[in-house]
């Protein structure tokens, strides 16, 4: 599921996160060993205000996708602090949701176990910031699966639309492809990377628009 490029909430986001720092331009290489011309790290939504604001965008985007859900689940790691945030949001809105998350290892005193948080039941939706290779996902369908629950979406705030790798091989399709064709679950994007183009190319920041062309050639050559 992708949002038109004139899509408001997409273009707000954009702007956001060029505002905050988090989405930035120049010559990053990325884990698949590409030279990107921009950098998208939501981990510097840092403090309470931008983390806030950035729960607020993935609510919005949620409850406007029709995307029916009866919890929220945030794999390690950043999704535990992505899935906490957007349950206080929605249930700033009304809708006061479970929420749980994973451990990376298993606790072996105490409550014991990889889950975290709310029993894993009914409808789960997993909660990200990207998703490069959909392992994240896969792993996070696997703990879903096993609790007896049933995954139902993922909700992340970029997709990239970005061909993945395989064993170090570019492949015909992005991960978020993958996810929707593949493991049969909805994926809703607060923006892609067409959204981030059209708010280069049209946004309030005239320095910004020499970034489009550059950001255009690579979905050109990586995009899906």
């Amino acid at each position: 599921m992708t949002t038109p490029a004139a899509d408001e909430l997409a273009q707000e986001f954009v702007r956001f996160a060029v505002q905050a720092g988090v989405l930035r331009f120049g010559e990053f290489k990325t884990k698949a060993g590409r030279l990107s011309p921009y950098f998208f790290n939501a981990g510097l939504f840092d403090d309470g205000d931008k983390l806030g604001r950035l729960a607020q965008f993935y609510a919005r985007r949620l409850m406007a996708s029709g995307l029916q859900f009866d919890m929220l689940f945030g794999p390690a790691y950043k999704g535990i602090t992505l899935a906490a945030a957007v349950a206080i949001e929605l249930a700033r809105l009304g809708r006061n949701l479970p929420f749980a998350y994973n451990r990376k290892e298993a606790k072996d005193h105490g409550e014991g176990g990889l889950l975290v948080g709310a029993p894993v039941a009914g409808r789960v939706l997993i909660i990200d910031d990207v998703m490069s290779a959909g392992t994240s996902v896969r792993e996070s369908i696997a703990l879903i699966t096993a609790a007896g629950a049933t995954p139902c979406g993922v909700s992340i705030a970029l997709d990239r639309q970005e061909r993945a790798t395989e064993n170090g091989q570019d492949v015909s399709w992005s991960a978020v492809q993958y996810v929707t064709t593949q493991l049969h679950l909805n994926v809703s994007s607060i923006a892609t990377l067409d959204d981030l183009l059209h708010y280069l190319r049209t946004g309030d920041d005239p320095s910004l628009r020499a970034y489009a062309e550059p950001v255009q050639a690579y979905r050109q050559r990586y995009g899906v």
